[in-house]
């Protein structure tokens, strides 16, 4: 397909070599400027942060001019948390080509393992935009724009939180002199184990035994806001343990 990629950041850096890759003809373009923008696409992806979109969708809309020989693109944005509809009224054809993944200029990815969510104004649009996914990726599924702000949101927790936790970790860690790679074992066989298990069935440590001497020991070490976040994860592990036996014990009771 002709593709032009609007957008130069992080996700728009390992989109435009996956694409490439698949045998893709692609322009790569600076959102700021437009200045290279193909007056003839297949497919135009804006790759832009969430605050831009709505006015670069405007942009991009107001610079193509599609002549009558040529059929009419489909305009794509790839923004977990923004609705397919940012397009209505600008665009004839389009719709959304989401991967979920966190990307880093820094390191090289697998596009080919990366869930893509797509959704499209129209089925003729959808039909061309699972082609292109299809070539960059094994793993892609139809999503709605509602369904698709909770699968932002589960990435958030998964991904955005766990990392800030490790930041804190670290935090604590420089206190006493030790480096965060002390952690890694740990984190990795953390990060292998939801491979198998469920990751309740992979919870472990103090507030999930519920040992409240070791809970209220490690409290007093903290202070502030760090402290109230140990609190709330802690009792959030207790909560939904607790919510999870009532939940079996009340099944089993249904079932005698």
């Amino acid at each position: 397909m002709r593709i032009a990629l609007i957008g130069r950041g992080r996700v728009a850096t390992h989109l435009l070599k996956a694409l490439l890759q698949a045998g893709h003809e692609v322009v790569s373009v600076n959102s700021r400027t437009l200045e290279e923008l193909p007056p003839v696409a297949d497919v135009y992806i804006l790759s832009v942060k969430d605050s831009a979109l709505q006015e670069v969708i405007a942009k991009v809309a107001n610079s193509h001019h599609p002549t009558p020989n040529t059929q009419h693109p489909i305009f794509v944005h790839t923004a977990g948390s923004m609705p397919m509809d940012l397009f209505k009224g600008c665009c004839t054809h389009y719709g959304v080509l989401y991967p979920m993944q966190t990307f880093s200029k820094e390191r090289e990815v697998d596009f080919r393992q990366i869930p893509l969510f797509i959704e499209a104004s129209d089925a003729e649009s959808l039909q061309q935009i699972r082609v292109l996914a299809d070539s960059i990726s094994q793993h892609v599924y139809e999503l709605s724009t509602a369904d698709r702000r909770y699968l932002h949101l589960a990435a958030v927790f998964a991904c955005n939180f766990a990392n800030h936790c490790y930041t804190l970790a670290a935090d604590v860690l420089a206190q006493k002199g030790l480096p965060f790679d002390v952690m890694l074992p740990l984190v990795d066989e953390t990060a292998r184990k939801v491979h198998e298990l469920h990751p309740v069935e992979a919870q472990t440590g103090p507030a999930v035994r519920g040992d409240q001497n070791v809970l209220a020991a490690q409290s007093a070490l903290l202070d502030g806001r760090l402290r109230t976040i140990y609190n709330i994860m802690s009792d959030s592990i207790q909560d939904k343990k607790q919510h999870d036996q009532l939940r079996l014990t009340e099944d089993t009771s249904h079932r005698v």
